[in-house]
């Protein structure tokens, strides 16, 4: 099965093969294999997946981060993320829920509602993936 397979993937904007590449790097292309692939199982099967993410823009720089946003907001699923830091999604603000925990609930984050975003920190518009990955 797909669990016994090797892949070998490289980096789209370094061109090296992705064991090589840095933690970042790495993550990216992960990350747009596990995209790619929600978009394939959406495609063939007629419905989202739906994604769980945990710590997604960790080791990201800022334009991998927006990559992700963007991909994210393109893709025809639903995506729950976790992060420990919310400033981290505030680019997402007006385009996705912000929760946070406190007492033992889930609580809207105001900051969301409001749609506010961190200058400079702004979601491109047609950007597909945060690394490589063919589809």
């Amino acid at each position: 099965g797909a669990h016994r397979c090797d892949m070998a993937l490289r980096d789209a904007d370094s061109a090296l093969p992705a064991a090589l590449a840095s933690t970042g790097e790495q993550k990216a292309t992960l990350l747009a294999v596990v995209l790619a692939h929600a978009g394939l199982i959406a495609e063939a099967r007629g419905f989202a997946p739906l994604l769980l993410l945990d710590e997604p823009t960790t080791h990201l720089d800022p334009a991998r981060r927006a990559a992700l946003f963007a991909a994210i907001t393109l893709l025809p699923a639903q995506v729950l993320m976790t992060g420990t830091d919310a400033e981290t999604f505030l680019p997402l603000a007006g385009r996705a829920e912000g929760l946070r925990t406190g007492g033992g609930a889930l609580a809207p984050d105001p900051r969301f509602l409001a749609g506010e975003a961190l200058a400079g920190e702004n979601i491109p518009s047609g950007v597909n993936s945060p690394g490589t990955a063919a589809r």
